[in-house]
């Protein structure tokens, strides 16, 4: 968040840099104005770009078998473009290739799910998934993993029938 601060406190300025070239070569005729005026322009624009870039530019720095299976896009009406184009600002990427079969109810995989957020340290959670009753748990040292043939407890969240997660049961 530091550099990010940095890298917009450097657009405006190179905006207001451009005015000021721009009010040079005109003879002063351009108003004085409009360096502070481009200069905010020049940070809300490079704050923008960011946080539409955000979600590519962190899918590109994801390991390969890590794979996005959840994306939530956000509205803000301090942000109104938002409306036209939302922003994905918050995603969830499942590693797949590291998935773990249980040894004694073969339904049950065990694999690492990344919670990201804009402006946030990634959060890496450990969740159960349950291939035949298509069921989640956050994996916890009290949570009961079922025996096969079992119903799975409270502690489980249904699954649609097309979650992204459920791939790792193919």
């Amino acid at each position: 968040m530091f550099w990010e601060f940095i890298a917009t406190i450097s657009a405006g300025m190179g905006a207001a840099g451009i005015a000021l070239t721009l009010r040079f070569l005109s003879g002063k005729r351009l108003a004085t104005w409009w360096v502070p005026v481009a200069a905010g322009v020049g940070m809300l624009s490079f704050q923008i770009y960011t946080e539409y870039t955000w979600f590519d530019h962190q899918q590109t720095l994801l390991p390969a078998g890590v794979e996005v299976v959840r994306t939530a896009e956000q509205t803000a009406f301090w942000r109104p473009w938002s409306y036209v184009f939302p922003q994905t600002l918050r995603f969830i990427a499942a590693d797949l290739n590291n998935a773990s079969h249980n040894e004694h109810n073969p339904d049950l995989i065990r694999l690492d799910l990344y919670l990201f957020e804009r402006r946030m340290a990634a959060r890496k959670v450990t969740t159960v998934i349950h291939c035949s009753q298509q069921a989640r748990a956050d994996y916890h040292e009290q949570l009961k993993l079922p025996a096969a043939g079992e119903s799975v407890s409270s502690d489980w969240y249904r699954l649609e029938q097309n979650d992204p997660l459920l791939r790792v049961c193919r």
